[in-house]
This record gives structure tokens, sequence and C-alpha cells, in this order.
């Protein structure tokens, strides 16, 4: 695929992210274009552990700390610090995650909230302009107003030190060597410097990214960041502490302030990553685990296998207009709940109970036709809604997902991201900031009630990440799965579990097959796959439908008898790895 190509599918997509699509020859085998230099995937197997990530440098930092013995949470700490480095566009410590980790001694999932927080000073009118219109959506996320404290290494330090093996300070050693010895562009990254009009503006990140005429650096130009380095190095020593303190936090403050950002260093010391309660409901005979509020993830997950549970059973190979049909409305009933009750749970009571109860599901799913499409879905009552009208999130995706089992059999799926391609746009210290709280909506009140994800002092915004758990009858780990993607990461993700689960899909086949669904807006089918030439039939049945670029970045991990098997995304640079 040449640069003008992902250039051009990149402006017709409104996002960040480059498309590697291809042209399928049957659902569960797609032939993959892969970008020049980048091996199609493989499925990988390990019969002790396996890493899936989206870099395969990360990949290689998270295999060697499980090789020595290193828990799936040392080896997150190593992967994620170098996706940081060698895929900036998409995360990174000026950014945050969700952490869901799985200890096999007592069978537990823990849920950790490294989420942004809005700064103390922050208001509900925070994006509104002249007039009391809201601001565009570009100009909210170059502004400094759009930056939220960052969270990843907080919660990065509280998973470690509740289940990590090996020492800290050694799992910072794989960035900061690869930090000061370089490494090369990848297409990936290149492709998203040639669409990007906006980060050369930045005098550092000009300096780094791109050449003295202003072109990005080619491919395979090696990229050193000793900032980057001596910033770990701070971190290796004095812990997430030294982030938030002393000089590189007032870097950061100074950086936002220079945007028109209100972000000081008491905001950047006041910082606590959160544990939360895992939300996790039944799915025909599995059990499957996800990340609660301030996420939206695991309860629009839920909510959409919970009501195709209760639906006629379809098969894409069989009847593919059926079983779109029945994902996308399953999926616009999850959305509209999504977006009318979950927001961060420490300022909006959110009935996750009464948006997962069976009683609940199935009178949702009721409103399915078997034929006819909703439209446009309308949130339900779930008990105990108190919460107030819809907020909206553009579809913006930079964001990355990495899934890794130890030899223990102990698991971690982390999601993280800054939010827009290179955040903020800022590039302090080797590394990006983020413009997360351009997940907050824009309007604070809608028909004269408050929106539930408006602008607060403290707030996290709502998110769509979804790193997930699936557990068999037996209460076996069976799978490990997440995605990027921004508000369309729960489409991703769902449609993955009911591949794998449901239609008894290869792993591999099942990130490879087409996405589709519907954000309670049209049904979305994937450009350049079988999926698309569906349109027809599905707007005979009332869906709007709306074919794109869906570039989702899928990593996952499955057992499959006494082995893992770790997949990889076709549609991004990543790998898996197991031993």
């Amino acid at each position: 695929m040449t640069p003008a190509r992902v250039t051009a599918l990149l402006t017709r997509a409104a996002c960040g992210l480059p498309l590697f699509f291809w042209a399928a020859v049957a659902l569960a085998q797609l032939a993959p274009e892969p970008p020049s230099g980048v091996a199609s995937k493989k499925t990988a197997t390990g019969q002790r552990f396996m890493v899936a990530a989206a870099h395969p440098l990360a990949v290689d930092a998270g295999y060697a700390v499980l090789a020595r013995g290193g828990s799936a949470m040392d080896a997150a700490v190593a992967v994620q610090l170098v996706l940081g480095l060698v895929e900036p566009q998409s995360s990174g410590l000026g950014g945050g995650a969700f952490i869901v980790h799985y200890s096999a001694a007592d069978r537990r999932v823990r849920t950790y909230d490294g989420r942004e927080t809005a700064p103390a000073a922050a208001r509900p009118d925070r994006f509104i302009g002249q007039f009391g219109r809201p601001v565009g959506f570009i100009d909210a996320v170059l502004s400094g107003k759009s930056v939220g404290v960052p969270g990843l290494l907080p919660a990065l330090e509280a998973a470690h030190r509740d289940h990590g093996r090996l020492g800290w300070a050694t799992l910072v050693e794989p960035a900061v060597a690869l930090a000061e010895q370089g490494f090369p562009v990848s297409p990936r990254l290149h492709a998203v410097l040639e669409w990007d009009r906006w980060l050369a503006r930045d005098p550092f990140a000009a300096g780094y990214f791109f050449d003295g005429s202003g072109r990005p650096k080619p491919v395979g130009t090696i990229l050193r960041n000793p900032e980057y380095a001596a910033v770990l190095r701070e971190v290796a020593n004095g812990g997430a502490g030294a982030f938030y303190r002393g000089g590189i936090a007032a870097d950061v403050a100074a950086a936002v302030q220079s945007g028109g950002g209100d972000m000081t260093t008491a905001d950047l010391a006041a910082y606590r990553a959160q544990e939360r309660a895992p939300v996790c409901g039944a799915f025909r005979t599995y059990r499957v685990c996800g990340m609660g509020p301030p996420s939206s993830g695991g309860i629009a997950v839920l909510q959409i296998l919970g009501i195709l549970e209760r639906l006629p059973h379809t098969d894409y190979a069989r009847d593919p207009v059926q079983a779109v049909h029945y994902f996308a409305e399953a999926a616009r009933l999850a959305y509209a709940d999504r977006d009318r009750y979950v927001a961060d749970p420490d300022f909006v009571r959110v009935p996750v109970a009464g948006l997962l109860a069976p009683e609940y599901l199935a009178e949702r799913a009721r409103l399915v036709s078997a034929d006819r499409s909703l439209g446009h879905a309308q949130p339900g009552r779930p008990a105990g809604a108190t919460a107030s009208a819809d907020g909206v999130e553009a579809d913006l995706p930079a964001t990355t997902h990495f899934s890794i089992v130890d030899a223990e059999g102990n698991a971690v799926a982390l999601t993280s991201s800054i939010e827009f391609a290179f955040g903020n746009h800022r590039f302090v210290r080797g590394f990006l900031l983020n413009n997360e709280l351009t997940d907050f909506s824009f309007v604070a009140a809608e028909g004269g009630r408050p929106v539930a994800n408006r602008v607060e002092g403290g707030k996290r915004p709502r998110s769509s990440m979804s790193p997930t758990f699936v557990f068999d009858a037996a209460g076996r780990l069976v799978l490990v799965v997440g995605s990027p993607g921004g508000h369309a990461i729960i489409l991703y993700v769902a449609r993955v579990l009911v591949a794998v689960l449901d239609w008894g899909m290869p792993l591999q086949a099942a990130l490879d097959a087409p996405h589709f669904g519907s954000r309670n807006g049209p049904t979305e089918l994937e450009a350049g796959t079988p999926v698309a030439r569906l349109q027809r039939d599905l707007e005979a049945r009332g869906h709007p439908v709306r074919v794109r670029e869906m570039t989702s970045g899928v990593h996952a991990v499955q057992r499959v008898g006494d082995a893992w098997v770790g997949a990889a995304d076709p549609r991004r640079d990543g790998a898996a790895r197991g031993g």
C-alpha cells in the first residue's frame, strides 16, 4: 500500500490511524495486505506463556521478562513502556490506562483505573466557545484545556505492587536501552506522521519526528529519544512519584498552560490510580469479566452478549445478513444505555447491576425484530437509574491494547491511550501529552437535565476501552482480549468474542474477519471486506448503513488444549510470541 493511499484512507476515515485493509476470499481466510516491511500476522503458540501486542519490539520486551520468570504484570510494565516509545501516536507516559489482572492462585480478577482526571479548576463549560456553542473538535484537541492529568504510571505501579515479581527498575530497563540505542520508524508511524497536519507546530516534536525540510523522517530511520530515557531513569529510581513531583511535573504543567490549560503541579501531585470492582456476567456457558466505570466497555460488551444470547442463534457463515442484523441491533441498544448512564462513578451513580440484570437484558432483547432495524434505540430504564442525558464522544482513536499470560496462568489485559493520534500534540521530555478530556461531553445539559459525562474538576471522562477476560464453565481462563479503536472498541471486542465463543472460529481468523455493528447510529460495515456487500440487504431491513474503514487493533491470547495461542490484528503492526 502506497503512502498516498494510506493518507487518502486516513482522510476519509477522519481519524489519526492508518488503515491496512485486505481483499477477502472467505470470512475465515482473509488475505491481508500488509504495509511494506511488515510480515502478515501468524498465530503464535506457547506451552508456558504468551504476549500479544501492537509492536514487535514491545512483544520482544515482554517475552524476555516472561522467559526470565517474570509475572504477567512484570511483562506488562516492560511492554507498555516500550510501546510509549515505539508507538508514540497511541499511548505513553502522558496518557492513561485500564488494567485488568487475573491471579491464577486465587482465581481473582482485579481492575486498576489509570484514567486521566480533569484539573481541579475545570468547569462544565470548558469546551463552550462564542455564542454558547461548543468549540470545534480539533480546536479542543489542540488546546491545553484538553489535557487530563496522566494516569498511566500510577496504575502500572499499583498493579505491579500487587502482582509483580521482578524489581520495578529492572522492568524499565528495556525501554531505556531502546530509547538510547534507537528504533526504526515503522511504516505505520510514518503514515500517521504524513497524515498529521499539526504535530510539526510543536518545536520539540518537529525536531524529533521530522527532517530539516519538515517532512516525516523516512521509514527505517533510527529514532533516538534520550529525553524519554532520562525520564524513565528517574521513574526507575523514584517510582511513579518522580513523574508527578519535581521537574517533570513542572514541565508538564507549563506545557499545558502554554496552550491555555489550567493544569497545575498540584493537580499532578494529587493524582491517584483507583482499584475498581470488575464487571462480570454470563454468556452461554462462559463468564466474561471486564473494566467497569469510568469505562463503559465492560458493561456495553456484556450487554451486547446478553442481548444476543436471548435472540435466536445465528452464525455468520450460514446467514451473514441475519447475524449482522442481530449484532447491530444488540449493539444499538447497548450504546443507547451507555450514552445515557455511564460516567465516572465517583461523580455519578451508575446502575451497573440494573444494566446487567438478566430480566433487564431480556426486556431489551424483546425490542429486537427479526427483520426490521430499530434505526435509533432509546435508552432503557434499568433498576437504580438516576443519571441524566446523553453525552457524545468522537471516534478518533489513538489507543493500544496488549494481552499477556505468564507461566503460572496469571494474565493481564491492558488498554492504554493518549486519545487522538499524537494526543494533544505537545511533546514534553520525549513523550506526548493526551487530549483525553475531549472524551467528556462538550455540553453540560440537554433538555434541562445535566449530562452524566459533563466536565467537572477531578472527574474522569467516560471511556470505551474494553480489556476483557473469558472463563469457561470450570472457571479456567480461556481468552484474554481487547482493542484500540475509540468509540468503536466495544464493537471490535464484542464481535471477536462472538466469533470465537459463539461461531467457533479460530482466534486468528476471528481477528482477521470483517467488523460490523452499530453505535446507535448507522450500521457500520468494514470497507474492502465481504461484509460490505451486505449493504443493500440490510438497508432493505431498515438499517441506515455506512461502509467505512474500521481500524481495530485486537491483540488476544486463547487457551487451546494445554497451550496458549496468541494472535495479532492484521490491521496494525503487532505480533504475538510465546514460550
